[in-house]
């Protein structure tokens, strides 16, 4: 049986990958005849498992890959209790032919390949070589030619046989390894689907857990839109405030205003006043002047008078020493007359001076309270500010010759400046500030219930932080 018809599977691993051990030969002899059957005994050991295409060749010694083989035969599948195998190579005559096995005196060993290409174990080296004749005599007769003859042609017609048994097989083989080739394209995509399959599973856990997300995100910003709809709703009810206490602040400015313009007409009025004043004060030093000249010729004649007094004295002595003289104590009587008229004028116009004295010093007096009036009513014309008046003394009409008959007017004046006064109120918190406080307190006060943008100096109430907070916001993300 030709067995070189089948290529069996060979590999180009090389000698020193093989693994000898695994398959031991038995009994293998130094020569062996050409022509004549090989006997092939070896023992599988526990470290290979035995499959269908593996094979026994005859390799030359020396070989490299397994593909240097010059014969072989297929090793049969041991029984599960027997270890040792035998095979046998033919080495039948043939006319036609060459012997099957080498005819060459060359070293050559039994190997097994499995069915991957791997040597599994090598026997010793051993030669084919031929028996001379004076060892061996071979009588043939005719029977056993024909015997042979036909034996060959047996044998032709199995190798035949063989051959397109083969040929099938080999087609079989093709077919097989086409499938086996589509198998492992299919296998090599089920791996890639299955790859897929687990990206596109840890792809959708990852959606699942990125869309849990999003949920939570929404809820969280439906959260947020909420609650920035209350600030909202605050904020509109907050402006509406603002501007109710805008109005009103804007109706309290323009009565402040109003305010203001008539105090300016009061100060005008005021300042034609204190000119009427001073022209009646100019008036006043004229006529304590006449006064002042008047009381020198009083004088002068007060010691005219006493002069007299002195002579009447004198000549009333003398008239007491002469009774007859009754003209002359006439004339005495007369000067006395005079002389006491003379002394109640005197005292008039000593009274008189001191009213216009006293008139004099209240004049100064309401100079200095009308210039302080003034003052304060330049001051209070800046809305929104006030400040403390000085206490105006008390006036005392008794020392005016025909009364103050400006006094009504300061009176009314100081009272709109203390109204005010008392208008000062902090818009925020209603709180009222005393008269005596100053200005700058009351601005730091304003100034403590306000936050200013430090990008467009905006100012907010304190109460809404919040919305100052967006607001700053708002110009960071610009």
């Amino acid at each position: 049986m030709d067995e070189t018809s089948d290529e069996p599977p060979t590999s180009a691993v090389l000698l020193d990958s093989c693994h000898f051990s695994q398959v031991i030969f038995n009994n293998v002899e130094k020569f062996y005849v050409p022509g004549r059957d090989v006997t092939c005994c070896y023992t599988l050991t526990q470290n290979i498992g035995p499959r269908g295409k593996d094979w026994v060749g005859i390799f030359p010694v020396g070989w490299k890959t397994v593909r240097e083989y010059y014969t072989f035969i297929w090793a049969p599948l041991p029984n599960d209790t027997a270890a040792q195998q035998q095979i046998q190579f033919k080495g039948w005559l043939c006319l036609s032919k060459a012997y099957y096995l080498p005819k060459d005196d060359k070293d050559y060993q039994f190997c097994y390949v499995d069915q991957d290409g791997v040597v599994r174990g090598a026997s010793v080296p051993f030669q084919f070589k031929a028996e001379t004749e004076d060892d061996i005599l071979v009588v043939t007769t005719q029977g056993e030619v024909e015997e042979v003859e036909l034996q060959n042609k047996n044998l032709r017609k199995e190798n035949e046989e063989l051959k397109a048994s083969c040929a099938s097989l080999q087609k079989q083989n093709t077919d097989l390894q086409e499938e086996l080739k589509k198998t492992q394209e299919l296998q090599n995509k089920l791996e890639s689907l299955r790859s897929n399959t687990e990206k596109l599973k840890l792809e959708l856990n990852s959606l699942e857990k990125e869309n849990k997300d999003l949920k939570e995100l929404d809820g969280s910003r439906k959260a947020e839109l909420q609650q920035l709809k209350e600030q909202i709703r605050n904020v509109t009810s907050d402006k509406a405030d603002l501007e109710t206490k805008l109005k009103t602040a804007l109706e309290y400015m323009e009565q402040l205003q109003s305010q203001v313009l008539n105090c300016k007409k009061e100060v005008e009025n005021l300042s034609r006043v204190d000119h009427d004043k001073t022209e009646q004060l100019e008036s006043l030093k004229e006529e304590n002047r006449q006064l002042r000249s008047a009381r020198t010729e009083e004088k002068e004649q007060n010691k005219e008078v006493e002069h007299c007094m002195e002579c009447l004295k004198g000549s009333k002595a003398k008239l007491s020493l002469c009774p007859s003289h009754c003209l002359q104590n006439e004339q005495q009587q007369n000067l006395m007359k005079k002389l006491e008229e003379k002394k109640c004028l005197f005292q008039i116009l000593h009274g008189k001076k001191k009213e216009v004295d006293a008139e004099n010093q209240n004049l100064r007096e309401e100079n200095e309270l009308l210039k302080r009036l003034l003052q304060s009513a330049e001051v209070s014309s800046f809305p929104g500010f006030s400040r403390a008046r000085a206490p105006t003394p008390a006036r005392q009409q008794g020392f005016l010759l025909f009364g103050n008959p400006y006094a009504a007017a300061g009176a009314n004046l100081e009272a709109e400046a203390a109204g005010l006064g008392s208008l000062r109120k902090c818009p925020m918190c209603d709180e009222v500030f005393p008269k005596h406080i100053e200005a700058s307190q009351y601005e730091a006060h304003m100034q403590s219930h306000l936050l200013e943008c430090p990008v467009c100096s905006e100012t907010f109430e304190k109460s809404n932080k919040q919305v100052f907070d967006d607001h700053v916001f708002c110009h960071d993300l610009e």
